[in-house]
């Protein structure tokens, strides 16, 4: 279940400021705390629970699993770092395999365009967080996060409409 799609805004806003903030701590310091990391995960569970435990939720789980999986040794050899690995596997928990499809082409490409922003940056002497560009670390949350806000902006225009708030807004307009 894509619980993106599924979810009312009261947990899809949190979840979209939790991104920002966790891009705004790896830009700052090359880290992503475990509490934002737990937030959005826990904010999957809150998610699932909202929208009833149904069978179709073991995508989730897999999404996230393999997540893990794969990041753990990417994690090892220095690729990714801890907090990268469980903020996207936090968000695998939130999305079935279509939508983690999408999630990891949006990372991807959003990670790609960092690169070249860091290099060129580094080249121009603006960015310089490291003065070996070889071992120099790129604070991939931020990738993370503008990938997963894409992704998730695409996937919400997708939302069916609330009957509730529909009513509610002609109710308004027959009152203008």
């Amino acid at each position: 279940m894509n619980l993106i799609v599924a979810s009312p805004n009261w947990l899809t806003i949190p979840l979209l400021l939790l991104l920002l903030a966790a891009a705004i701590e790896d830009a700052a310091r090359l880290k992503i705390s475990n509490l934002t990391c737990g937030l959005v995960f826990v904010g999957a569970l809150v998610a699932m629970a909202a929208n009833g435990f149904s069978f179709s939720l073991w995508q989730n789980v897999l999404v996230c699993i393999v997540i893990l999986t794969l990041g753990t040794p990417a994690f090892a050899a220095g690729w990714l770092g801890g907090g990268d690995v469980k903020l996207l596997a936090s968000l695998g928990l939130w999305l079935d395999l279509q939508a983690a499809v999408g999630l990891i082409a949006a990372v991807f490409i959003a990670g790609g365009l960092l690169a070249i922003v860091s290099i060129l940056g580094r080249r121009a002497g603006i960015w310089r967080r490291h003065s070996n560009p070889r071992t120099a670390r790129i604070p991939y949350g931020i990738a993370i996060a503008a990938g997963a806000i894409f992704i998730f902006g695409v996937q919400l225009t997708q939302r069916p409409t609330d009957p509730f708030m529909d009513r509610m807004h002609a109710l308004q307009a027959q009152h203008r």
